[in-house]
């Protein structure tokens, strides 16, 4: 068996493509009943800065293919264009690369949260699809334990940014003090929740929620001292307001090229700043075209990230040495895990010759006391376990021959119960 991961990040692909192969969490059951169609096992990652798909490959097949296939259906790309997005990663690497993604460490802004709790997430629905086995759960919920321990260990997390504050930053560094902007946030999600929270913490007095869900933009309102707003309501507030941040987690745009241009017809010398950081996209990007409107999205925010990156460094140094020596851990286990079949037939076959001859022995010397018999017993286990010990530490450890001991050992102890040729 081998681990192969499939995917696109804000490192290899620009946002619009990557809008094209976010999954939403409303989505993801779906996705990976369809990924079925392609893959045996299979699990999705999907965050706003990444789309990846972890696969389980078994001998003869050709899972590498079959997620770029499942990735390309989806985005609807040619797939020469998809291809040269793509990274492909493979056993060993791949691992590591998980174990860096969920550390935070592979992250556009450096020791975010968020990503443990994605992390998570997928591995939850992933078992809620049964479409994932034991290896790639495994490898999932080690992860999970690897992003915990990082942030625990070191200062990777301390004070941590996440998009939605570093979003916060840039209108700060766009516009100079936002305490007395009219800020307008679409989506009441985590994200809206967590950007609404942001500019309250910067000293931000007129706070507006709109969304589509009236219970959850009410509430998020009523927590920041703000108001909430219907979407149908969204080029009311447009008119008089500085600030726009979006992240409604809508799967088409919600910001329409018509709609700010009629908004900046009524204010031409007001100017409008947008932060989009939804993937897919909420705001058309042909607005960042119209007069003294100030589109940004979110692979602007990167000059941050990189800053966050160099203040980090010492911390990141750290926290890529325990990744990989959970790496060469999770590795021993993985080599137990899939030499574990044969181990245990091995195992199994001999002790039930053992029983058997023991058996045997012990009709023919019915006068032996309980004392001696359990002593003979003791001393059959420790002959068979002493004989097994070389060829089963031989199994575990020997990954590049493990086949050919596997075939060799199956056909020597007729494990499969075939007889000799």
């Amino acid at each position: 068996m081998q681990v192969c991961v499939v995917g696109v990040n804000h490192k290899t692909t620009p946002v619009a493509i990557r809008g094209k192969l976010a999954i939403g969490a409303s989505q993801l059951q779906h996705a990976l009943l369809s990924l079925h169609n392609y893959v045996l096992q299979g699990i999705i990652l999907c965050t706003c800065n990444r789309t990846e798909v972890y696969t389980l490959a078994e001998k003869g097949s050709t899972p590498e293919l079959a997620s770029i296939n499942f990735l390309n259906a989806r985005a609807n790309l040619p797939q020469e264009d998809l291809l040269q997005h793509i990274y492909v990663y493979h056993d060993e690497i791949a691992v590591k690369h998980l174990f860096q993604v969920a550390s935070g460490l592979d992250s556009m802004i450096i020791g975010e949260y968020e990503i443990l709790g994605q992390v998570r997430r997928a591995l939850e629905e992933a078992e809620k699809s049964r479409l994932a086995g034991l290896p790639l759960l495994s490898l999932f919920r080690h992860a999970v334990r690897v992003g915990r321990h990082i942030r625990a260990e070191t200062g990777i997390s301390k004070n941590a940014l996440s998009v939605s504050s570093v979003a916060v930053d840039l209108v700060a560094q766009v516009v100079g003090d936002i305490r007395h902007c009219k800020i307008v946030v679409i989506g009441a999600g985590e994200a809206g929740r967590l950007v609404a929270k942001a500019c309250r913490e910067r000293g931000a007095s007129q706070i507006v929620v709109v969304s589509r869900s009236r219970e959850k933009g009410s509430d998020l309102a009523a927590m920041l001292h703000g108001i909430w707003v219907p979407m149908e309501n969204l080029g009311q507030e447009l008119d008089t307001c500085d600030i726009v941040i979006s992240c409604s987690g809508a799967p088409h745009t919600v910001l329409k090229l018509e709609l700010v241009e009629e908004v900046m017809s009524t204010r031409p010398q007001h100017p409008l700043v947008i932060i989009d950081i939804a993937v897919p996209q909420d705001v058309e990007s042909q607005v960042r075209q119209l007069n003294n409107v100030f589109l940004y999205d979110i692979d602007e925010l990167t000059k941050v990230g990189e800053s966050n990156h160099k203040l980090r460094q010492n911390e990141i140094q750290c926290a890529m040495q325990i990744v990989d020596d959970e790496v060469e851990r999770f590795i021993t286990y993985w080599q137990e895990l899939e030499a574990k079949p044969v181990i245990s037939a091995l195992v199994r076959k001999a002790e039930n010759i053992r029983q058997a001859q023991l058996g045997l022995t012990l009709k023919k010397l019915p006068e032996l006391s309980d004392e001696e018999r359990a002593h003979l017993e003791a001393m059959t286990k420790a002959i068979v376990q002493k004989i097994l010990r070389d060829p089963i530490q031989c199994l575990k450890s020997n990954t590049g021959k493990r086949e050919e001991y596997t075939r060799v050992i199956n056909e020597l102890f007729r494990l499969d119960g075939k007889k000799p040729k």
